[in-house]
């Protein structure tokens, strides 16, 4: 018994020391350390008038969040920006969020069924297939609301977005994503609107403690207002990633979470 005892407690203390152990990081490409992508939603006009200029110029490729109504208004443009390599994506049909909102009081979430939502995503792919040659794989969540109803009403639609997307971006989040644990149907995501670049070379060289991906959101792009991403910012931004003593990896949001899948068992 007394040979025994230290062996049944060396056991259960090695036990609970393999449940409780981090995960193994996932490695990221040539030795990076941290991975950071940029996206924007709305395809709002600024983002190929101004935008996609300055990304190609400095030969970085960004995730844009596509309305197909709104990207309408520039169409020959977002249809260059698609050749030109950026990663399009899914914003929903109709852009609908909590009726709290005035102007998504028409299209509340809060009035919505899991077959409505269903159906205009559907419908959002096909527009943006037909309009730009490309099936989007990457969704983003209006407003980052995930529900659909109220009260005890209330459904999450995650789970719809999981089955017909790759990857699923919310918005407004507090924490970079660890590849080797997060949910890719609720990735979450950080807001780069009206941030300058020491605020956000923070947020990268947080992540990159634990060689996390940190995923960026945005909404106009140019040099000042509300909701706008400053392209000085940027420029500072891809200045830094790009230098390859820093170790950052700079890809758009599918490409990344394609590498994640493949270094999974």
């Amino acid at each position: 018994m007394r040979t025994f005892l230290p062996m049944l407690l060396l056991m259960i203390s090695t036990f609970v020391s393999a449940q409780s152990a981090p995960e193994k990081p996932v490695p990221w490409p040539e030795g990076k350390q941290v991975a950071v992508s940029l996206s924007f939603d709305d395809a709002r006009p600024s983002q190929v008038d101004v935008g996609t200029p300055l990304l190609d110029q400095h030969k970085v490729q960004a995730t844009f969040f596509l309305v197909p109504g709104s990207m309408e208004q520039r169409l020959s443009q977002w249809q260059q920006a698609a050749k030109a390599g950026h990663e399009m994506g899914n914003h929903s049909l109709n852009h609908p969020c909590t009726g709290n909102f005035p102007w998504s009081r028409h299209k509340a979430l809060e009035e919505y069924s899991l077959s409505q939502m269903k159906q205009e995503l559907m419908e959002a792919n096909q527009q943006i297939e037909v309009l730009l040659g490309v099936a989007p794989s990457v969704f983003a969540y209006p407003c980052g609301q995930t529900f659909i109803g109220r009260g005890t009403h209330t459904e999450s639609y995650v789970p719809l977005i999981a089955e017909l997307f790759a990857v699923g971006r919310g918005w407004l989040d507090e924490s970079p994503n660890d590849p080797a644990f997060c949910d890719m149907a609720q990735l979450l995501g950080i807001s780069m609107d009206e941030q300058d670049f020491p605020a956000i070379k923070t947020l990268i060289e947080e992540a990159k403690q634990n060689h996390q991906w940190l995923v960026l959101a945005g909404h106009d792009i140019g040099e000042s207002g509300r909701q706008t991403t400053r392209t000085s910012m940027l420029k500072e931004l891809f200045q830094y990633a790009q230098n390859p003593k820093n170790g950052v990896w700079l890809a758009p949001i599918g490409t990344v979470a394609a590498h994640i899948q493949q270094q999974k068992p």
